[in-house]
């Protein structure tokens, strides 16, 4: 059965800045756990805490850079690129380029709390 969505959630971000997540489809807007899928604009020098996830995510920046850090890299994913980070793959997003960056984040299955093992800070 088709599902519309009129309008996302906004959902609270972790980390330094005020980072805003639109989630179209997940736990909160549309009661899914098989995927997310949610738009974010990022402000310059936004930093969340590193975690190691039970899904895989999926990344598209629309505008700007987006910085992903692995335990073994560090990606700056450029306008019109995408990146995907794999299940339980250590990882750590921000955002310490001029202007923030705006991307779409898919996550399989969706993301939670409860699954997104952040790091003890």
């Amino acid at each position: 059965m088709a599902q519309i969505v009129k309008s996302p959630s906004v959902i609270k971000a972790a980390g330094t800045k005020n980072k805003i997540i639109n989630e179209y489809f997940g736990h909160v807007n549309s009661k899914t756990s098989e995927v997310s899928i949610a738009h974010m604009k990022s402000p310059q020098g936004w930093v969340e805490p590193g975690q190691s996830p039970e899904f895989n995510e999926y990344t598209v920046v629309l505008k700007g850079k987006l910085m992903v850090s692995t335990k073994d890299k560090e990606y700056i994913i450029s306008e019109g690129q995408g990146i995907m980070t794999g299940k339980k793959e250590w990882v750590r997003y921000s955002t310490p380029f001029e202007g923030g960056a705006e991307y779409i984040a898919v996550c399989l299955p969706a993301f939670s709390p409860e699954i997104v093992i952040r790091d003890k800070e």
